[in-house]
């Protein structure tokens, strides 16, 4: 189970790495372009509108063994890597982030399915952390190291890293992970019943209303640490470390929690405190390692409230698993798009970065209320089989 589980989480890596390195060199990728730092924003959105496009796909994806979807998906990975590294401008450099957002959704989707597979009944939301695992240690070390290799020789070269990550995660897949039987055949509308009920509504809205929030400030990381918080271009690569650590932790204390306290009580905990750190941040984003801090509390919540979402969409799915946890995904990333978009507003009108955290609470706030909606409906439920 361990290699299996290591296989999923390094695909994970390789996606964490392709999807938010972009943060780290929006700057250099705008001055290597000759493009401004919204339009830069929208090589964010171009990703996230890719697994919009995505992850629905998988509606055919019970047809086929899990391993043989992820085999495919990494394939995916790798063209949109390459295609990345040798773009000549800035428009065939958005197809190739559109294109490397297509495999993401859908292989969350899987990858939960079968890590929930594999764990015994009381191990697997840490089984789903550690799948998710991946992502966060690309932000602990993968983005840092590949922003320091951009502002060192250029912004290709995270592409390069993530070409040569797709091929590790191909074999890696073929070696370790086992091959499951197909999932129930439900028929194409079997796929989608599990939407006709509020909860899994209330999930994927909050999924896109909390990451949307912590993205139209997270999405500008890189000018708000250099032009506020008094840290030079060259500080933010080891800056993003922190960050990255922050996710780690909140990724493993969500899985523990949530295998001890349920899911449906650490997410809205976790979504108001990311409200409240993001109050801080615009307050307090001119104290440089106060503003420190802070990102790392918030870029904790950010994968600290995904863990039990990407398995509270599963057990509200039935039926319609593979579809389910890609949907969310799809959340996540709307959200990504939504939050690039809403947060570069602000500094297309003039205001400093820190407004981009303002513009981003009360999405946060909505995703936290549907949380709460969710709990108060469990809560219920379980009363009434009691």
């Amino acid at each position: 189970m361990k290699k299996a589980l290591f296989a999923l989480s390094l695909g994970t890596f390789a996606l964490g790495i392709t999807e938010y390195v972009m943060m780290a060199i929006l700057s250099e990728v705008a001055s290597s372009l000759s493009i401004s730092i919204p339009q830069a924003g929208h090589l964010i959105s171009a990703y996230a509108l890719g697994v919009a496009v995505g992850a629905p796909l998988l509606i055919v994806g019970y047809r086929f063994k899990p391993k043989s979807v992820l085999l495919f998906l990494a394939l995916v990975m790798f063209a949109g890597a390459v295609l990345s590294v040798l773009a000549p401008n800035y428009w065939l450099f958005l197809v190739a982030r559109f294109i490397s957002g297509l495999p993401h959704g859908a292989y969350f989707g899987v990858a939960s399915i079968v890590a929930v597979h594999l764990a015994p009944e009381d191990k697997k939301g840490k089984a789903v952390s550690t799948m998710i695992a991946g992502m966060t240690v690309a932000n602990l070390m993968g983005v840092p190291v590949s922003s320091w290799l951009c502002s060192t020789w250029s912004w290709r070269f995270p592409f390069l890293i993530t070409s040569i990550c797709a091929l590790l995660v191909l074999c890696s897949i073929w070696r370790w992970v086992p091959n499951m039987d197909r999932l129930p055949v439900t028929g194409f509308k079997g796929q989608f019943r599990f939407l006709s009920t509020s909860a899994p509504w209330l999930i994927l809205t909050a999924t896109l209303l909390g990451n949307g929030g912590v993205f139209c400030w997270y999405s500008y990381i890189s000018p708000l640490l250099s032009q506020e918080s008094g840290f030079a271009l060259t500080q933010v690569p080891m800056l993003m470390i922190a960050a990255g650590a922050g996710m780690v932790l909140g990724n493993i204390l969500s899985g523990v929690l949530s295998d001890r306290y349920s899911a449906y009580r650490v997410a809205p905990a976790t979504q108001l405190l990311a409200v409240v750190g993001l109050i801080l941040i615009f307050f307090l984003a001119d104290y440089g390692w106060l503003s420190v801090v802070l990102m790392v509390v918030v870029a904790g919540c950010l994968f600290a409230v995904s863990g039990p979402e990407q398995f509270l969409i599963l057990r509200h799915a039935p039926g319609g698993e593979m579809l389910g946890g890609a949907c969310v995904q799809m959340a996540f990333n709307l959200g990504n798009a939504l939050g690039a978009f809403v947060g570069g507003l602000p500094i297309s009108f003039g205001c400093t970065p820190r407004y981009t955290a303002l513009a981003g609470i009360p999405f946060c706030l909505l995703g936290f209320v549907c949380l709460m909606l969710l709990y108060r409906k469990s809560t219920k439920t379980a009363l009434s089989h009691s």
